[in-house]
């Protein structure tokens, strides 16, 4: 019987991207039962790594936290706690999935060959510097397919043509749910760090009256004190509209397993939809979806470019830029996967 075959995957952030990540275990794992992966991320994003059947220990690194304060992090003992955790255990390979400098300087100093894209491929071409065996991965192409590439390349099996697979078990994690409605439910992923990606909030709320007029529960997660608030509003007095208490990612998913559809602005947990096969019509305004979007089957892309002109666009809604893409439209979008995922 063949040894285990320990890789570790350097791919910290963000939760896109580290669920972009996951159908490239999925192929390894199955081209090699042997390969077991060992994974660098962020503290905040622990929970997801573990949720792949490929994946051992989670290390966890605290880069967001530690570069508000280099003095403390260095002179408390974390960093060098991290360091002594990381060449703890020999690696076959280590493959920086990230591409930038605060990734690939993490894999310095580790007794294996060093995996990761090269300076034309890398997001940041300097991080090619630290790799020992740079790969030449073509950057026009789904975030996903360039990580399938680029682990395939590194362990050297052939890339399978299939679509990937991100190996989650959606039932499993739909069963764990304690806080969604006995009845169908939609959910509303409304949050997003960035301003001009927010979808309008007067349409959040019209698209929450239609739902439930036609019968759904709609659910409404949050993560902060703004979201909380932005989650009151849409909810007004609809005693259909449940504003979920605040929840760890694996609950979150759980929510999201269990959903008819979800309805999601471009962040992170649109991906962790698409990642749990679950339909969703994601709204795209100033990013496009073609290499960074939503990956599956049953994932809807709604864009500007199929918004044309409306009657029932609104002049104060904001940002200006998602006007055009109003709720009658989501609504149709969400009917059309409906169709298309039965």
């Amino acid at each position: 019987m063949s040894s285990e075959r320990a890789i570790l995957i350097i791919k910290t952030s963000s939760l896109g991207d580290i669920i972009h990540t996951l159908p490239a275990l999925t192929d390894a794992h199955a081209a090699d039962p042997n390969i077991r992966f060992d994974w660098v991320v962020e503290e905040a994003f622990t929970e997801i790594p573990g949720w792949h059947p490929a994946v051992g220990q989670v290390l966890p690194v605290a880069l967001r936290r530690w570069r508000k304060n280099v003095i403390k992090a260095l002179y408390s003992g974390q960093w060098s706690a991290f360091r002594r955790q990381l060449k703890a255990k020999r690696y076959e390979a280590v493959i920086d999935a990230q591409g930038l400098i605060k990734s690939a300087a993490l894999s310095l100093s580790l007794k294996a060959p060093v995996y990761g894209p090269d300076r034309r491929s890398a997001r940041d071409p300097r991080a090619a510097l630290f790799y020992s065996h740079p790969q030449a991965i073509p950057k026009q192409q789904h975030a996903v397919e360039r990580t399938r590439q680029l682990f395939a390349q590194s362990l050297g099996y052939a890339l399978p043509d299939n679509q990937g697979e991100f190996a989650l078990c959606s039932t499993e994690l739909a069963a764990e749910c304690t806080v969604r409605p006995s009845e169908p439910y939609l959910v509303f992923a409304h949050a997003t760090t960035w301003v001009d990606k927010h979808w309008p909030e007067p349409y959040w709320c019209t698209l929450a009256n239609i739902a439930t007029e036609q019968g759904y529960t709609v659910c409404l997660p949050w993560n902060s004190p703004k979201e909380h608030a932005r989650a009151l509003r849409i909810a007004g007095d609809n005693p259909r509209i449940r504003i979920l208490p605040q929840l760890s990612l694996r609950a979150i998913a759980s929510v999201l397993a269990g959903a008819d559809r979800v309805v999601a602005v471009d962040t992170g947990l649109c991906h962790l939809t698409a990642a749990l096969d679950v339909p969703c019509v994601s709204l795209y305004g100033p990013t496009s979806p073609l290499l960074i979007g939503a990956y599956g089957a049953r994932q809807r892309h709604l864009t500007l470019d199929e918004c044309g002109a409306t009657d029932d666009r609104l002049a104060c809604a904001e940002p200006a830029i998602f006007r055009p893409m109003t709720p009658k439209l989501v609504w149709r979008a969400l009917l059309e996967i409906r169709k298309e995922s039965h």
